[in-house]
């Protein structure tokens, strides 16, 4: 399968697109240069026949996040993302090499969905959660600081104020942005609670985050 997935998408490989891809994403990456939904179409049968066989190949997602091409990252998280109800609790530890390497915001951020789906079933995903948001790794950080999003009445609040306070005073940008993103996403659902958050620790949030709260407000 994994060769299969590297002939097609050299195949489709766009160099003027690669290069712009590569200059958006700082050049951390290589691509192949191939846009979203052709890259989609691509694998789609792969995730039409992982879903139905409801078994996550972890030992080929191995090997497609090993490759050096951004695509193949693309292709891991949407197949994690496809398969997240066949996922369990255990399955975080599998999961967890994907979020702390070739870390950058677009695969962090889906990694997150895929988390916070799985900790929302989970007893033992808010104490998880709440570990992951002191972690030395801002990105495993983020993820705890963004689980929640469009959980809607269903977050929990306690928790989401406890992961952001532990990450207050932070000079990091994508932790405060994070901070922002996630209490602007619930204050569609409690703008009187995000306020009165914004409130209780103006003194210690960083500028960007309040502006991005306060972006529905």
């Amino acid at each position: 399968m994994y060769e299969y997935l590297r002939r097609t998408f050299e195949e489709l490989s766009n160099r003027e697109n690669a290069a712009m891809m590569s200059a958006y994403m700082r050049d951390k990456f290589d691509f192949y240069g191939i846009k979203t939904v052709p890259r989609r179409a691509v694998y789609k049968p792969f995730l039409k026949e992982a879903k139905r066989r409801g078994r996550v190949d972890w030992p080929f997602l191995a090997l497609c996040w090993q490759d050096a091409h951004r695509e193949f990252h693309y292709f891991v998280v949407d197949y994690l993302i496809g398969m997240k109800k066949f996922l369990t609790y255990e399955d975080i530890d599998e999961i967890w090499p994907f979020i702390t390497s070739k870390q950058w915001w677009d695969t962090i951020d889906m990694l997150s969905t895929v988390v916070g789906y799985i900790v929302a079933n989970d007893d033992r995903g808010a104490e998880l959660m709440l570990q992951w948001s002191v972690n030395d790794d801002f990105w495993v950080r983020r993820v705890a600081i963004i689980h929640q999003l469009h959980r809607k009445q269903r977050t929990n609040v306690e928790l989401l104020e406890r992961v952001v306070v532990n990450n207050l005073g932070s000079s990091e940008f994508f932790i405060n942005k994070a901070i922002g993103w996630s209490l602007r996403d619930y204050s569609k659902t409690d703008p009187d609670w995000v306020i009165s958050f914004l409130d209780r620790y103006k003194a210690e949030l960083s500028g960007l985050s309040i502006r991005e709260a306060k972006k529905y407000l």
